[in-house]
């Protein structure tokens, strides 16, 4: 099942799409918001379906489905934590700064918690207002839960994974340092987080979802040329089970929590990368200095993941880099 968001209020409109992305139906009647429908998914699961269902079998009139429309498809989330799944990625980063990776990384997971007051749709401008900020995107799947109970086991926590994504999560490069100095986190460098068209029930994603990960390619694309097309069930030392294990050690969580992977990344990037700080860090072990620069304004980046058929699964992720004014 493939739900999206269109643009409506602050919490969009949930509409129902087909499975080739084409057409869409009002899921109003079931649930008004993204939020509604997970906030009682038990029951509204089934009805979605059925919806889903009839609309691929070209059962009700439909109407043409268009991305540029789409809010994401949950608009603003009560909980966003982003991980760092992949490593062998921060192994990457450390090395080009010449510092050690800690052994505690690969056996405790990393995670922060992100801003989710606002998540912007796939289409939406990058607005910045400089680009001496250090723009980089960075491509990531994630997870949707429902309502997780407090110490959840790794086993428990398959059942709670409702939806899947991939998103784009903004960094600001050269703010990064400043904040991290302070021992407080991210703030200022990370603005806001984009999502792909849909998200996805993880049967559309076949063979490929084992229950913890996703094993296809993540495509980013950055002024028409591939950057990276790692593959994210490669690699991933933390799977979304561990991660979901170790976000609710201590609490619950709530319905429409976002986890996300972190950047893509495989050893050795030998299929590209997901971020240009990546790119940047391989080219300062090889060359003493980086020689790609971060985005621009006016520069476009894609991001998609396609099935075995070539088809795209969650839809593309398709925006421009844009100079803000305040």
């Amino acid at each position: 099942m493939k739900l999206a968001s269109l643009k409506q209020d602050r919490d969009g409109k949930l509409v129902v799409v087909s499975k080739d992305l084409s057409r869409y139906v009002s899921a109003e009647a079931i649930a008004p918001t993204m939020q509604a429908a997970l906030d009682d998914w038990a029951t509204n699961e089934g009805k979605l379906r059925a919806l889903y269902d009839d609309l691929n079998a070209g059962k009700l009139d439909s109407t043409p489905f268009n991305p540029v429309d789409c809010a994401a498809p949950l608009p603003r989330s009560y909980h966003w934590v982003d991980g760092s799944a992949y490593v062998t990625h921060v192994e990457l980063v450390r090395k080009a700064r010449g510092a050690d990776l800690p052994e505690s990384f690969w056996s405790d997971p990393l995670v922060y918690m992100g801003a989710s007051d606002a998540f912007i749709g796939p289409c939406d401008d990058i607005e910045v207002e400089s680009e001496d900020w250090g723009i980089d995107f960075e491509a990531e799947v994630a997870v949707i839960t429902d309502d997780v109970p407090a110490g959840v086991s790794v086993e428990d926590a398959k059942g709670h994974i409702k939806l899947l994504a991939i998103l784009n999560d903004v960094s600001l490069r050269n703010l990064i340092p400043g904040e991290l100095a302070k021992q407080f986190g991210f703030y200022q460098s990370k603005p806001w987080t984009s999502f792909s068209p849909v998200f996805v029930t993880p049967d559309e994603l076949g063979d490929a979802w084992d229950g913890t990960k996703v094993s296809l390619p993540l495509h980013a694309i950055l002024n028409g040329r591939t950057v990276g097309s790692p593959n994210a069930g490669v690699d991933m030392t933390f799977d979304f089970t561990q991660l979901i294990n170790h976000v609710a050690k201590s609490r619950s969580l709530m319905a429409g929590t976002v986890i996300g992977s972190g950047t893509v990344s495989n050893k050795g990037s030998k299929d590209g990368s997901c971020c240009l700080a990546e790119v940047r860090c391989l080219e300062t072990i090889a060359d003493g200095k980086p020689s790609t620069p971060f985005m621009s304004f006016g520069d476009r980046i894609e991001i998609d993941m396609l099935d075995n058929d070539g088809k795209t699964i969650f839809g593309r992720i398709d925006q421009k880099v844009k100079q803000y004014t305040p």
